[in-house]
């Protein structure tokens, strides 16, 4: 069978065997760990150590972006807003992103490679294109993160300088919400998250492989690291700017404690009024999304490549 283009990276492009290296660690105590997690078991955990990398590098430009997504600011007003909190409240708010992301991109990595296994065993000998196959496990695996929500509710809240006050930490976050709202509050927002993850999850693994193709060919190891880092960059960039009214809409929902959910549609509708229906304040804080999401995707992709290569 032909190799799809929505294959992992690591599976198709040929590696030199990398060297031993010194203080004790060893390709063989990596292909020990690789043999001990199992073909399936590997994509979930370096998906989620790159999670876990990307969201530690990243979490302060996160918050500015939150700031300009939620109230509309330029990114100095949101850096003066940053600086009033101080320092001690720079990195309040990570735990939820942390779970969150590392949860989800282990969940976005694993499912889909474990829901292209099964619907392309299933689908074999039907002529169904290998492609249409693994679009519709990419967006099977989407749609499975949207179960995390929650944590991305309590982050919004946490990040919100106007219920510092009020949320102390991610425990006291979700007991709050659950105790005086119930679980469904937890909830909140997950419409645009639905509608976001599917169509951006089939693009990823559609597109990463074509673009990586045209970037020139390699053969070091630290070459290899930068193509990721690029084609992974170059793509996440694209998709945040594409999927970016989406975020804001989610934003703006999760700000909300408590009341009546209003539609998706509705939402928009009212941030759309409220920045004075132009399409440039809608967009307010896509240039620093941009450019985290150009960081962000390549920290993942390079993190994620590099460790099943090295498991493997």
């Amino acid at each position: 069978m032909a190799v799809s283009t929505m294959d992992s990276e690591s599976s198709r492009t040929p590696q030199p065997a990398p060297a031993l290296t010194k203080g004790g660690y060893s390709l063989l105590s990596a292909r020990a760990l690789g043999a001990r997690l199992g073909t399936q078991g590997k994509h979930y955990f370096c998906g989620s150590f790159a999670a876990f990398t990307n969201i530690v590098v990243t979490f302060p430009i996160q918050k500015v972006l939150f700031r300009q997504q939620l109230h509309g600011v330029l990114a100095t007003e949101a850096l003066q807003q940053l600086q009033r909190d101080g320092l001690r409240n720079l990195y309040r708010g990570l735990l939820p992103p942390l779970l969150q992301k590392s949860t989800t991109v282990a969940i976005m990595f694993g499912l889909y490679e474990d829901f292209s296994r099964v619907l392309l065993d299933r689908a074999a000998g039907s002529g169904m294109p290998e492609l249409a196959t693994r679009s519709f496990a990419a967006a099977l695996a989407g749609t499975a993160e949207a179960v995390l929500t929650p944590f991305e509710r309590v982050q919004t809240l946490l990040q919100d300088h106007r219920h510092h006050g009020r949320f102390k930490n991610t425990v006291h976050t979700f007991r709050t919400l659950v105790t005086e709202h119930g679980v469904r509050e937890c909830y909140r927002g997950l419409v645009p998250i639905l509608i976001r993850n599917g169509p951006s999850n089939v693009l990823f693994f559609g597109l990463r492989g074509p673009i990586k193709e045209q970037l020139p060919e390699v053969n070091s190891r630290a070459g290899h690291i930068a193509s990721d880092f690029v084609c992974g960059g170059l793509l996440g960039a694209a998709l945040g700017i594409m999927f970016y009214p989406l975020n804001v809409v989610k934003s703006r929902a999760q700000s909300q404690v408590g009341g009546a959910f209003q539609p998706c549609k509705q939402v928009l509708l009212t941030v759309w009024r409220e920045r004075g229906c132009s399409v440039a304040m809608l967009f307010r804080g896509a240039t620093l999304n941009y450019h985290r999401s150009l960081l962000s995707w390549g920290i993942i992709n390079a993190t994620y490549e590099l460790l099943l290569k090295e498991l493997s």
